[in-house]
């Protein structure tokens, strides 16, 4: 529970204001991720962005804000607070068509077509707790400071 004198607005731009080293890596991290997850889900041909750009939009003005936010939490609460964001995602890219998902997919195959975005915000929810790690870790090696 928050103080009464204490506003959501205070909460968020705590959390979000970091040290300019560790949020160039992890733009650095999570652009690099999207441009190879992209290109991933094309070649599998399981799903891609309709535009290259969304990965800007989705990984960095998206993803980075969500891991920054939620990068002292314990795992499985990154995890949860990561599903929610995901879901959201998944669910918005299909509606306004901004993702695609190809036609009979390896996950269609194996869970069914009406899984696929389920599955698919179940498996990016690990992006949180797991891109914070991979940050923390190189910006410690680079940098040898503790967030």
């Amino acid at each position: 529970m928050l103080p009464e004198d204490y506003s959501l607005i205070t909460w968020i731009r705590e959390r979000l204001w970091v040290d300019k080293r560790l949020l160039s890596v992890y733009v650095f991290v999570y652009f690099a991720w999207g441009l190879g997850m992209n290109e991933v889900g094309k070649t599998l041909e399981i799903a891609r962005f309709t535009y290259w750009w969304q990965v800007i939009t989705v990984y960095l003005l998206y993803m980075v804000p969500i891991s920054l936010v939620l990068r002292n939490y314990p795992f499985f609460k990154q995890y949860a607070y990561g599903l929610v964001a995901m879901g959201l995602l998944e669910f918005g890219g299909y509606l306004l068509e901004t993702s695609y998902a190809y036609p009979d997919n390896l996950m269609d195959q194996y869970f069914g077509v009406r899984n696929f975005s389920l599955g698919m915000a179940l498996f990016f929810a690990l992006y949180f707790p797991l891109g914070n790690w991979v940050v923390y870790k190189i910006y410690k090696t680079l940098f040898r400071k503790r967030i």
